[in-house]
């Protein structure tokens, strides 16, 4: 196993000699000096060896493995319309909707003055537009695990001509439980075939799936294992779950942030918390697992526009979306998972920008603060919280994130006495309970010896009744 680091020189991309189509689709979007994970990547791919690639959030990964496919598959390209000329030749998968959409969209930009086709297919959709896509014939396919499944099962689509794999992200996809539909998806592609592994964090089970599918890997890390941007500027501040909203708006007005991400650990919580903020007068949009495809769409691209300052949402937005000059992250709950911490927090401060990244942090936190602390390498300094007094009280409108109901500190005692008495209705009463208790006489036999005795056939008992007598039909002769 080859391991490369940090240490290679600051290259341009005119110096990899890319072909005229590719060149000319990089130089339109401004590309001239490559980032470490590039410089290193691109060649080794360009060799067909296989690369497993660690660098944080942000550096360009997506370039890092496109670029060098989009140049081995021209070979390939073919101006026929027949679908049997453009089999699929480079799989990308991804863990998530809105990356893998984010991520055709770079490779489209890539080859667009080639002849390679690409499509992209993932799940919270019509699968109808996607077939007939897929029919039509691609080379490059994007995918989310669980659709790209369902294609399969279908025969929408045959993987037995793939040259190469991606796995980006690869350590979400885990993290989700993707582990066997990715097993799945690999045994359909050829033995022979390059692989490339990229994530932001190696974990043991990165590892082992490293071994168990990449051959003689070349292991390319740019950055200290599960580091951070340095251009990100972190505060911890110790705040009580009822003070947060009021500590967001006061840093919101402090600092003069236009736009930022708010993360929230639940999809009930993230809702919330978006429809609060919106009724205390912030451009608010929400994006969780539980919204439909399209409105997951309709959020991001609102928030990229610039149509909504905050997207309050859960760690779906927390990896690989490239959104550019979001200069902060407010980490409204803690992570439960330390790796996802960075992932959050390298939503800002890319390519080489300055970030802030704003972390609340409850006495229930402390813990979930201890296990960043491990996994920064660096020792969190909890900060008070100030408040200025001529903020509006928050907390009077409730707390959102707990689901308790609303409620006022101050309010009107006569007018509730008056909606008690309104609301009251006087008791139904009973006669027979307001009469005096009166005695039974002491000597009053029971009834049933005030009874008078029958009076029966002579020498029977009077409690046997006597037979009735009835007409004969027949006389005795």
């Amino acid at each position: 196993m080859t391991k490369l680091t940090a240490d290679t020189p600051i290259m341009a991309f005119a110096q990899l000699q890319l072909a005229a189509p590719l060149a000319r689709a990089v130089s339109d979007m401004g590309y001239t000096i490559m980032t470490p994970i590039q410089a290193q990547a691109i060649p080794v791919v360009l060799q067909g060896r296989d690369v497993m690639g660690a660098a944080q959030t942000g550096t360009g990964k997506t370039a890092a493995f496109a670029l060098p496919l989009l140049q081995r598959l021209l070979r390939h390209e073919s101006s026929s319309a027949s679908p049997a000329r453009h089999p699929v030749r480079a799989l990308v998968l991804l863990p998530t909707r809105e990356l893998a959409d984010q991520v055709a969209e770079q490779i489209k930009l890539y080859g667009k003055y080639t002849q390679l086709r690409s499509a992209v297919v993932f799940g919270g959709i019509d699968m109808k537009p996607q077939t007939l896509e897929l029919i039509k014939g691609i080379e490059v396919l994007v995918a989310t695990p669980g659709r790209l499944i369902d294609h399969i099962e279908a025969k929408n689509c045959v993987l037995s001509q793939v040259e190469y794999v991606v796995l980006d992200e690869a350590d979400r996809m885990l993290d989700i439980g993707f582990l066997p539909d990715l097993q799945r998806i690999l045994s359909f592609l050829p033995h022979q075939r390059t692989t490339l592994l990229f994530s932001a964090t190696f974990s043991p089970e990165i590892k082992r799936l490293a071994n168990s599918y990449l051959h003689d890997p070349v292991t390319i890390e740019v950055a200290r294992s599960n580091a951070m941007a340095s251009t990100v500027e972190q505060h911890f501040y110790r705040v009580d779950d009822d003070d947060k909203r009021h500590a967001l708006h006061q840093i919101l007005r402090q600092r003069g942030l236009k736009q930022a991400f708010v993360f929230v650990n639940s999809k009930l919580g993230c809702a919330r918390l978006a429809r609060s903020l919106e009724h205390e007068g912030l451009r608010t949009t929400a994006l969780h697992g539980d919204k439909s495809q399209d409105d997951r769409l309709k959020a991001l691209e609102s928030f990229k526009s610039g149509e909504v300052d905050l997207l309050v949402c859960t760690d779906v937005a927390a990896r690989g979306l490239d959104i550019k000059d979001v200069p902060a992250v407010f980490n409204f709950d803690i992570p439960f998972n330390a790796e996802d911490y960075i992932h959050r927090v390298g939503r800002t401060g890319r390519a080489g920008a300055a970030g802030l990244a704003i972390n609340f942090v409850s006495r229930t936190d402390l813990r979930l603060v201890a296990d960043i602390e491990r996994m920064i390498n660096t020792k969190i300094e909890l900060e008070a919280m100030e408040f200025e007094e001529n903020l509006p009280d928050i907390r009077k409108q409730g707390h959102i994130n707990d689901g308790r109901r609303l409620y006022r500190e101050e309010f009107d005692v006569e007018r509730v006495q008056r909606s008690v008495r309104r609301d009251c209705k006087p008791a139904r009463i009973d006669p027979f309970f307001d009469k005096p208790y009166e005695q039974q006489p002491v000597d009053t036999s029971p009834s049933w010896e005030t009874v008078a005795p029958r009076h029966g056939v002579r020498g029977i008992s009077s409690n046997i009744k006597p037979r009735k007598k009835l007409a004969a039909l027949f006389t005795p002769v």
